[in-house]
């Protein structure tokens, strides 16, 4: 098995040339274990971790409600939006400058081939980054992601997880608010969760801004221990 997961950090990335990248990755690793069954190849199959940050963007998840997206085309227009309907699991959310996105597209048969675990190692993941800046992140059952003061009135999504799954392969990933505008979920229902508020990082901690940097550098620190990965770092290639 091969746990080595070549990290890229893609920087200030258009939404669709980052899926584009994210398909022709999965699509290698894909096509890799099809040629290992055919013809017993024997290829490693690699493992992929893309950070990103998006300009302004709404995607709505294939078993998704549009109607969860409060706005028409000519307001996301004037908002500087732009709107995508994408083959992930999830409804509707909301990606822009601020947040630090995460697209791991691992092949699980390197791992574990179980996505309820890959899902929960994520968000446990995320949860234990907030823990380093003193803050409690917790699970809302039957509801992917992570939050802050479940079961309460206050109630506050600060991180939301949508991915996709082929072979044991995966791909999107997470979003995690760090010094995010909440002023652009107004125009959506988060996840089509009418009742939760949204939050971030800076937020929480009462800062003007905080480490986008630093923020990632805890979260692969985490990653590395829970998939008990080795990390690779990569420039760039989109």
């Amino acid at each position: 098995m091969n746990k080595k997961v070549a990290v890229q950090d893609l920087g200030f990335k258009d939404y669709k040339e980052t899926w584009d990248y994210q398909e022709a990755l999965f699509k290698n690793i894909v096509d890799t274990k099809v040629r290992n069954r055919r013809e017993d190849a024997g290829l490693e199959t690699p493992n992929h971790f893309l950070f990103v940050e998006h300009p302004h963007v709404y995607t709505l998840g294939k078993s998704g409600d549009i109607n969860n997206l409060l706005v028409d085309e000519k307001k996301l227009a004037e908002k500087g939006a732009t709107f995508y309907k994408i083959n992930r699991g999830g409804d509707i959310t909301y990606h822009g400058p601020g947040q630090v996105v995460g697209y791991p597209i691992l092949d699980l048969d390197n791992f574990f081939t179980d996505i309820h675990k890959y899902l929960r190692f994520l968000e446990e993941m995320v949860i234990l980054t907030l823990d380093d800046y003193g803050l409690k992140g917790q699970r809302s059952e039957g509801e992917t992601g992570v939050w802050l003061d479940v079961g309460t009135p206050f109630a506050r999504k600060i991180c939301a997880m949508g991915v996709r799954a082929s072979r044991w392969v995966t791909m999107h990933g997470f979003a995690l608010n760090v010094n995010t505008d909440l002023g652009y979920f107004d125009m959506m229902i988060p996840c089509g969760i009418k009742d939760k508020a949204v939050t971030s990082l800076n937020v929480e901690l009462g800062q003007k801004k905080v480490d986008m940097e630093e923020v990632k550098g805890k979260l692969l620190k985490h990653f590395t221990t829970l998939f008990e990965a080795e990390l690779v770092k990569e420039e760039a290639g989109v």
